[in-house]
């Protein structure tokens, strides 16, 4: 089975920047979450379907790389990319582009929850999930 994911897109709005007129840094962490919201609606298991079959992924931590400014109006464009999966553990991938120019790298490492909070292994709890979201992985560079 192929899927195709489509990257998201995002206007900076003028409140998300500060008086110098750049988006302020800690707005990229809103928008990793929007495109990651996005991301698991086109997989099919969005976050409004997780929470309904009790299942919840909180984030572990975020590590973002900022290599240029973006200011409003800019559109961004983040692609979400899956780079370790395990049974437990999701670890994504963000590249934020401008115009086809990189502005920002980050990932976002999440574990998976069940049964009012305690760790679940999505590969025995949600095969079709976990499956899904291998055929996603990106192999790691060397």
């Amino acid at each position: 089975m192929s899927i195709s994911i489509s990257p998201y897109r995002r206007k900076v709005q003028y409140y998300e920047t500060d008086k110098m007129q750049v988006t302020h840094h800690a707005n990229y962490l809103h928008y990793m979450e929007e495109a990651r919201i996005d991301f698991m609606d086109q997989l099919g298991w969005g976050y409004d379907r997780m929470e309904r079959e009790g299942l919840a992924s909180p984030v572990l931590s975020v590590n973002c790389q900022y290599r240029r400014s973006t200011t409003f109006p800019d559109v961004l464009e983040i692609a979400v990319s899956i780079k370790e999966l395990k049974a437990a553990k999701l670890t994504l991938g963000y590249t934020m582009t401008v115009d086809g120019e990189t502005v920002c790298t980050a990932e976002s490492v999440h574990c998976f929850l069940a049964d009012g909070g305690r760790p679940v292994s999505l590969k025995r709890r949600w095969p079709e999930f976990y499956q899904l979201l291998e055929e996603l992985t990106q192999p790691l560079a060397e």
